[in-house]
């Protein structure tokens, strides 16, 4: 699913999709992880392409009852139409994991898993030089983490997932981060770490997936957090090279959740006094 459609299964405004399959490849129940957090199916039913109508072109997002049909039309015409129900099903839990530094049990558990898994590599360990690359070098492109530590980008990103998976490191729109967990698993090891890594983090709410040009386009220009953006105008933020209107709407949708507004939209925020950062 795009981003778009992401950001109106959270919103509400999509509640179905469809697709045409040989047979159904998900579940009612299934619970999938995505940018913007969990999205489960409803339902999964499959229906005739006649039967569909204006009322669930709009359910799904299309522009129109013949922009539906025209998109399942594309590609395997010849397949069978599936109705998909979806729905907004919270937060991703690897949330909160990330967030939560573990205690002496869990650390011990976590360092038994990295074992296993590094056992199990046939390539060898590579648990802790994973971790600790991500750790000197946040926000950077997988491709060039790989090259640094001599694998193939893809079986590097294989690995990071399952890193992921145990809530010790955060992707972001450009490359990855160490969260707090992961953090604590290698202080607790006493692996070196630049002080660069070991600051505080910067007080505020870090900028939401709006993809990497944008996110590229803001951290040159000194904004990492939200409270930043309120000293700038839309118009400044979309002025910026690789800001289109999906990212300046979902910029605009996280302030307003946060209480926050540009500095030219109507009620802005008293912190939009404040000027933005340069690094």
């Amino acid at each position: 699913m795009r981003p778009t459609e992401l950001a109106a299964i959270r919103a509400g405004d999509i509640d179905v999709a469809f697709r045409r399959w040989e047979r159904p490849r998900v579940r009612v129940g299934t619970r999938m992880r995505t940018a913007v957090g969990l999205v489960e199916v409803t339902s999964v039913e499959r229906v005739p392409i006649r039967s569909l109508t204006a009322a669930d072109a709009r359910r799904a997002g299309a522009a129109s009852l013949a922009a539906l049909r025209h998109g399942l039309d594309r590609l395997h015409p010849d397949r069978p139409v599936y109705r998909i129900g979806l729905r907004y099903a919270g937060v991703d839990p690897r949330q909160a994991l990330r967030e939560a530094v573990p205690d002496a049990a869990e650390i011990d558990a976590i360092v038994a898993w990295l074992d296993r898994l590094d056992r199990a590599s046939p390539t060898g360990p590579w648990t802790r030089a994973t971790l600790m690359l991500i750790d000197e070098l946040p926000a950077t492109r997988a491709p060039d983490l790989a090259q640094r530590i001599g694998r193939d980008t893809p079986s590097f990103k294989q690995n990071v997932r399952k890193l992921k998976e145990r809530g010790l490191t955060e992707s972001l729109d450009i490359g990855y981060r160490l969260s707090a967990r992961g953090a604590a698993v290698l202080d607790h090891e006493g692996h070196p770490r630049s002080a660069q890594s070991r600051s505080v983090p910067e007080p505020g709410i870090p900028l939401p997936h709006i993809g990497a040009a944008a996110t590229r386009a803001l951290t040159a220009h000194g904004v990492l957090r939200l409270e930043q953006l309120a000293a700038l105008s839309a118009g400044e933020v979309q002025a910026l090279h690789g800001v289109g209107p999906y990212a300046l709407r979902h910029l605009r949708t996280a302030m307003d959740a946060a209480g926050l507004a540009f500095r030219d939209d109507s009620g802005a925020s008293p912190q939009a006094g404040a000027t933005p950062e340069t690094s």
